[in-house]
């Protein structure tokens, strides 16, 4: 693995060699045009390594080390490390986010919106073979404000993601992705919405690391109004972002399409999706819907379109298939999930959340691939609706 802080050599050696080089091309027996053709040539050259030796050594990222950092930035993750208690178990650290849609506003400070993140510690007992989950929260909420709005509404955060030493979480009011301190948020990147040339910001739900770039997605359905007529297909985009910042949009379009199929599911029927985890161990992409429907979209009656169903597609989407996760509960419906780190990305913990007719909770449980239950819904302490869970 390379330093990126290291510098290149600048000796003086290398000062001279060019010297002698040009004193004995002065000797050759050639006219002076020739010779000059020659230094220009060498010095030329010269640039081209002290180029690469900067691209290299500077932050660069060549094709030859794509792995090497996408390796070092998976690893990075989660920031602190597990601890073993005295009967086996290990205990991470773990926090979620929350997203208070409209209620997000301050009530006491002007030009603040507001998001709780809740930390706590998540126990993986191994039982006789079988690995058992639960949670224990933190007593306090951290209050986390900023003064980024867009129409009046911000901070409504979704997802929570660690990608390159940091915690991420992504504002699907304004198109901020947020990098979370302590007790602080501070703007990282912008996403415009679509194809990245829109007013609009872009309505990021879910996140993930693959290949060491961040991957950025929405609801994965189409822009609709209430009633479920077609305005756009900006949510069907992912925007794909490197370490830096840089940022590139792709349509993904015909990959939602293919989640539709295999969830048995034909237009103007829909899945809704808040969450996506790409796994490097098993090589495949796995998605938790939010909300699934064979009927067209209707804003209230989606409340009750919860879902129970993991849906896992391999790296191109060229093969998917479907396992159903406990009983179905139509008005609780996916809102993130992460692997549980040391199960080899076998079992998984994830979020639910309800909206039905104002009424707002959260739920956390825990699974694996095969759809047997490690812990059943637990009900996350408050009225809020948490959208994103991560390692820490």
């Amino acid at each position: 693995m390379y330093n990126k802080l290291s510098k290149p050599n600048h000796s003086p050696e290398s000062g001279n060699i060019i010297i002698s080089f040009r004193n004995k091309v002065r000797r050759m027996p050639m006219d002076r045009k020739s010779k000059v053709c020659v230094l220009c040539g060498v010095l030329m050259t010269s640039l081209f390594y002290v180029a690469y030796a900067l691209h290299v050594n500077f932050g660069g990222y060549s094709l030859t080390r794509t792995r090497d950092i996408a390796t070092t930035l998976e690893q990075s993750c989660p920031l602190t490390k597990p601890v073993k208690t005295k009967d086996g178990a290990i205990s991470y650290r773990i926090g979620i986010i929350s997203d208070l849609d409209e209620n997000s506003k301050h009530p006491n400070k002007l030009n603040t919106w507001v998001s709780y993140f809740k930390r706590g510690k998540l126990v993986l007992n191994a039982n006789g073979g079988a690995n058992k989950v639960s949670v224990l929260w933190d007593d306090n909420n951290v209050e986390l404000t900023s003064s980024l709005a867009q129409g009046g509404r911000g901070m409504e955060l979704s997802e929570l993601v660690c990608f390159d030493g940091k915690i991420l979480s992504l504002d699907d009011r304004t198109g901020v992705v947020y990098q979370i301190f302590d007790r602080h948020v501070s703007p990282w990147v912008i996403m415009a919405d679509g194809d990245g040339q829109e007013a609009k910001g872009f309505k990021g739900e879910w996140s993930t690391v693959k290949d060491g770039q961040l991957y950025i997605g929405g609801l994965g359905k189409e822009w609709t109004s209430k009633t479920g007529e077609i305005l756009n297909f900006n949510p069907q985009y992912v925007k794909i972002v490197g370490p830096s910042g840089a940022m590139t949009h792709v349509s993904w379009v015909d990959k939602y399409r293919k989640l539709l199929k295999t969830a048995g599911i034909e237009p103007p029927g829909y899945l809704i999706h808040e969450s996506a985890v790409w796994s490097s161990v098993n090589k495949k992409w796995f998605f938790l819907p939010r909300r699934a429907s064979k009927l067209k979209y209707d804003d209230k009656e989606d409340e009750r379109h919860g879902t129970n169903m993991l849906l896992s597609c391999s790296e191109d989407f060229s093969g998917c298939d479907r396992t159903l996760i406990g009983p179905l509960n139509t008005t609780h419906g996916f809102s993130s999930f992460k692997f549980i780190p040391g199960t080899n990305d076998q079992e998984i913990v994830a979020l639910k959340t309800q909206e039905v007719g104002g009424q707002i909770a959260s739920y956390i449980m825990a699974f694996d691939l095969s759809g047997r239950i490690l812990m059943s819904e637990q009900k996350i302490p408050g009225s809020y609706k948490f959208e994103g869970i991560e390692f820490l």
